[in-house]
Protein backbone atom coordinates (compact mmCIF):
# COMPACT_ATOMS: atom_id res chain seq x y z
CA UNK A 1 0.00 0.00 0.00
CA UNK A 2 0.75 3.55 -0.74
CA UNK A 3 -0.36 6.31 1.40
CA UNK A 4 -0.07 10.25 0.00
CA UNK A 5 -0.29 13.54 1.90
CA UNK A 6 -0.61 16.90 -0.25
CA UNK A 7 0.70 19.63 1.56
CA UNK A 8 1.63 23.65 0.55
CA UNK A 9 -1.63 24.84 -1.47
CA UNK A 10 -3.04 28.31 -0.20
CA UNK A 11 -4.03 31.61 -1.64
CA UNK A 12 -1.63 33.65 -4.29
CA UNK A 13 -2.05 36.61 -6.25
CA UNK A 14 -1.61 36.06 -9.94
CA UNK A 15 1.91 36.27 -11.39
CA UNK A 16 2.85 34.65 -8.04
CA UNK A 17 4.60 31.20 -7.36
CA UNK A 18 3.92 28.59 -4.65
CA UNK A 19 5.36 25.33 -4.17
CA UNK A 20 2.84 21.93 -3.55
CA UNK A 21 4.55 18.49 -1.48
CA UNK A 22 3.77 15.32 -1.49
CA UNK A 23 4.70 13.33 1.32
CA UNK A 24 4.73 9.41 0.17
CA UNK A 25 4.68 6.69 2.52
CA UNK A 26 4.55 2.57 2.38
CA UNK A 27 5.69 0.78 -0.44
CA UNK A 28 7.57 3.11 -2.41
CA UNK A 29 9.68 0.85 -3.80
CA UNK A 30 7.01 -0.31 -6.11
CA UNK A 31 5.77 2.60 -7.50
CA UNK A 32 6.47 3.89 -10.96
CA UNK A 33 5.70 6.83 -11.66
CA UNK A 34 3.73 9.86 -9.76
CA UNK A 35 2.17 12.49 -10.88
CA UNK A 36 0.23 15.89 -10.26
CA UNK A 37 -3.64 15.97 -11.40
CA UNK A 38 -5.91 18.85 -10.96
CA UNK A 39 -9.58 19.91 -10.68
CA UNK A 40 -11.71 23.10 -10.47
CA UNK A 41 -15.14 23.41 -9.76
CA UNK A 42 -17.25 21.74 -12.11
CA UNK A 43 -14.81 21.12 -14.35
CA UNK A 44 -12.97 16.98 -14.70
CA UNK A 45 -9.89 16.15 -13.14
CA UNK A 46 -7.17 17.22 -15.87
CA UNK A 47 -3.02 15.37 -15.77
CA UNK A 48 -0.76 18.30 -15.38
CA UNK A 49 2.80 16.89 -14.33
CA UNK A 50 4.05 13.39 -14.31
CA UNK A 51 7.46 12.48 -13.40
CA UNK A 52 8.50 8.61 -14.12
CA UNK A 53 11.44 6.49 -12.10
CA UNK A 54 13.71 6.90 -15.16
CA UNK A 55 13.62 10.67 -14.64
CA UNK A 56 11.57 11.40 -17.45
CA UNK A 57 8.67 14.56 -16.79
CA UNK A 58 5.85 14.94 -18.99
CA UNK A 59 3.76 18.60 -18.48
CA UNK A 60 0.11 19.24 -19.71
CA UNK A 61 0.76 22.02 -22.53
CA UNK A 62 -1.16 24.42 -20.02
CA UNK A 63 1.71 24.65 -17.58
CA UNK A 64 4.53 23.87 -20.02
CA UNK A 65 7.77 26.66 -18.75
CA UNK A 66 5.80 28.02 -15.67
CA UNK A 67 5.26 23.81 -13.81
CA UNK A 68 8.24 22.06 -12.78
CA UNK A 69 7.86 18.39 -11.23
CA UNK A 70 10.08 16.91 -9.28
CA UNK A 71 11.11 13.83 -6.17
CA UNK A 72 13.69 13.76 -4.35
CA UNK A 73 16.66 11.35 -4.29
CA UNK A 74 15.11 9.06 -1.92
CA UNK A 75 11.75 9.10 -3.86
CA UNK A 76 9.86 9.82 -0.82
CA UNK A 77 8.48 13.37 -1.07
CA UNK A 78 7.08 14.74 -4.47
CA UNK A 79 7.04 18.63 -5.76
CA UNK A 80 5.28 20.57 -7.81
CA UNK A 81 7.03 24.00 -8.22
CA UNK A 82 5.09 26.56 -9.79
CA UNK A 83 5.22 30.14 -11.04
CA UNK A 84 3.84 32.71 -13.20
CA UNK A 85 0.76 31.29 -11.43
CA UNK A 86 -2.88 32.51 -13.54
CA UNK A 87 -6.14 32.75 -11.75
CA UNK A 88 -7.01 29.44 -14.40
CA UNK A 89 -4.33 27.56 -12.12
CA UNK A 90 -6.68 27.37 -9.26
CA UNK A 91 -7.97 24.11 -8.51
CA UNK A 92 -7.91 20.94 -6.02
CA UNK A 93 -4.17 19.99 -6.68
CA UNK A 94 -3.78 15.82 -5.79
CA UNK A 95 -0.83 13.96 -5.99
CA UNK A 96 -1.50 10.45 -7.21
CA UNK A 97 1.07 7.36 -7.85
CA UNK A 98 1.34 4.33 -10.19
CA UNK A 99 2.05 1.05 -9.76
CA UNK A 100 2.06 -1.90 -11.60
CA UNK A 101 -1.26 -3.08 -13.51
CA UNK A 102 -3.02 -0.79 -13.32
CA UNK A 103 -2.78 0.29 -9.54
CA UNK A 104 -2.97 3.54 -8.42
CA UNK A 105 -3.42 5.60 -5.37
CA UNK A 106 -4.57 9.15 -4.47
CA UNK A 107 -3.65 11.90 -1.74
CA UNK A 108 -6.74 13.41 -0.20
CA UNK A 109 -5.92 17.58 -2.52
CA UNK A 110 -4.75 20.64 -1.77
CA UNK A 111 -6.68 23.70 -2.94
CA UNK A 112 -4.55 26.48 -4.77
CA UNK A 113 -6.36 29.51 -4.84
CA UNK A 114 -4.70 32.01 -7.70
CA UNK A 115 -6.22 35.93 -6.88
CA UNK A 116 -6.53 38.47 -10.04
Amino acid sequence: QVQLVESGGGLVQAGGSMRLSCAASGSIFAINAMSWYRQAPGKRRELVATVANSGTTNYTDSVKGRFTISRDTAKTTLYLQMKSLKPEDTAVYYCAAELPHGLGYWGQGTQVTVST
